[in-house]
């Protein structure tokens, strides 16, 4: 007697010996189908199959994200940290920038070239015996009050007040009023071989004393290393008389060695 299932035609593929067979004649473990390749070698699956790099672990974007995240962090602390910083120093000094480079040798040994100078506004805090509402005393003012190592204010200032030049920092010598024939307070080591005020000159010769007399009231200026003044000069003065207009401030302590700093923002 036969039961439904019991032949050889039995659907299911039982061959009689308890055993049942497939129409899918891989082994098991042998082969598997391209969703398990992806399941379990998804890199790889992505490899085969596109031709193209395996996806970007989400580990790796996360530490790529978090390495920006810290450079983004690290620049706008600094980019604050100067701000603060300059604003601080603006507070103090009253002047914009207040830190100014050495770029000659002409105020050497008292400061040299790269020196960092910090810059004051010449009416903040004056020297006693400041000339009259300036703010700057001079090397003639009082023979008591010494910046950088000698007597007189050293001040910064732009050349006959065009701010487009190189300010220039010099030592405040003495004051001249306008129309004043300063040659005999002037040191005869520093007019440059003149022998008269250029007004008085000899017609024939080119001994005269530049600037003299002052063509309006001023500072008479001189760098520390310079055999001249400012005012004096051979074949040309660096500046006429420094009006108080022209004067940025007074230069009050300077940090040897980090001009360059400066000099390459510039």
């Amino acid at each position: 007697m036969s039961f439904p299932g019991d032949g050889p035609d039995d659907s299911d593929g039982d061959d009689g010996a308890g055993r049942r067979s497939s129409s899918d004649s891989s082994v098991p473990g042998t082969e598997s189908s391209d969703d398990e390749v992806a399941a379990t070698r998804p890199d790889r699956w992505h490899s085969e199959k596109s031709g193209g790099p395996p996806p970007t672990r989400a580990g790796e974007r996360d530490e790529a994200t978090s390495e920006w995240q810290l450079f983004a962090y690290d620049l706008v602390s600094s980019v604050v940290a100067v701000m603060v910083i300059g604003a601080y120093l603006f507070a103090v000094s009253g002047v914009w920038p207040p830190l100014v480079a050495v770029e000659s040798e002409s105020m050497v040994p008292n400061m040299e070239v790269n020196d960092l100078v910090f810059v004051m506004d010449e009416e903040r805090f004056p020297g006693e015996n400041a000339h009259a509402e300036t703010g700057v005393v001079t090397a003639q003012g009082d023979t008591d009050y010494r910046k950088f190592g000698q007597q007189g204010d050293v001040i910064v200032f732009a050349p006959d007040g065009n701010s487009d030049r190189t300010p220039i920092i010099h030592r405040a010598m003495f004051w001249v009023e306008e129309g004043e024939n300063w040659y005999d307070r002037a040191d005869p080591d520093y007019v440059g071989g003149a022998d008269a005020c250029e007004a008085d000159r000899d017609p024939s010769s080119d001994t005269g004393l530049r600037n003299c007399p002052a063509p309006h009231d001023g500072f008479i200026t001189k760098g520390d290393n310079n055999g001249l003044y400012d005012q004096a000069g051979r074949g040309g003065a660096q500046t006429g008389p420094v009006k108080p207009a022209w004067v940025v401030g007074t230069a009050e302590v300077r940090i040897p060695g980090l001009g360059w700093v400066r000099l390459a923002t510039q």
